[in-house]
């Protein structure tokens, strides 16, 4: 494919590795921005930034991303200062803010220790647990909802009510599990970027908790209703 040059400076970093970016970038849809990040003190990055959406521009989310994989500090406590002002409206384009190809942005922040990042993956982990236990949880609401639209045979749906609260027991329980093991994950009081995934974390499985009792208590109603039905027809 067609190559376009971009003239974007190079710096080491001021660690034990250093960064290496192409001058020379496929050219695509995309187009890349060059920025340089001076982050606490001397180190210096200098990072290319592509918008994820195709023909935008990149956004201060787009660059916080790229900084936190090239630099370890994750985008909660990143503070990114450009010409003395801070940065904060992350879904902007970085033009909005008036920043520039080429510029220059002071990056304040602190990485996590190694210990932290560690308590991070279970964390993350966990987080994708959550996700798949979730979408067992939209699976019997939208065959619930499907019942109760009529669009099973009536002589078919008390089996199917009695399976679906089968599952949505199963469901409330491994979401139960994962309580447990988030609220095992003890974590030091400087570990604040841990603390605030974890916080977020058992509030999330606190509201899919919730929606298990909702949809248990309805899946409830809806088999009493048809069993007064059934009682009336005998009758």
């Amino acid at each position: 494919g067609g190559k376009e040059v971009i003239n974007c400076l190079r710096f080491p970093i001021m660690h034990s590795h250093s960064l290496s970016l192409p001058l020379e970038v496929p050219t695509s849809n995309n187009k890349y921005y060059c920025y340089s990040v001076f982050l606490l003190g001397n180190e210096k990055h200098s990072i290319q930034v592509a918008s994820q959406q195709e023909d935008g521009e990149p956004t201060l989310q787009d660059m916080a991303v790229l900084i936190e994989q090239v630099t370890g500090v994750p985008v909660p406590f990143q503070k990114l200062i450009y010409k003395g002002r801070s940065l904060k409206e992350l879904e902007q384009p970085l033009s909005a803010l008036g920043v520039k190809n080429g510029c220059k942005v002071m990056l304040i922040g602190k990485r996590n220790s190694p210990e932290e990042e560690a308590e991070l993956k279970k964390l993350k982990d966990l987080e994708k647990s959550v996700e798949q236990i979730a979408n067992k949880l939209e699976e019997v609401n939208k065959e619930f909802t499907s019942i109760q639209k009529g669009f099973l045979a009536k002589d078919l749906q008390a089996e199917a009510l009695k399976q679906l609260d089968k599952r949505i027991k199963g469901t409330a329980e491994q979401f139960m599990k994962i309580l447990e093991q988030i609220d095992a994950i003890n974590l030091p009081e400087n570990f604040s970027d841990c603390k605030l995934k974890k916080k977020g974390l058992v509030k999330r499985v606190q509201v899919f908790l919730a929606q298990c009792d909702t949809i248990e208590g309805n899946i409830g109603q809806e088999m009493d209703k048809l069993q007064s039905k059934n009682l009336a027809l005998a009758e």
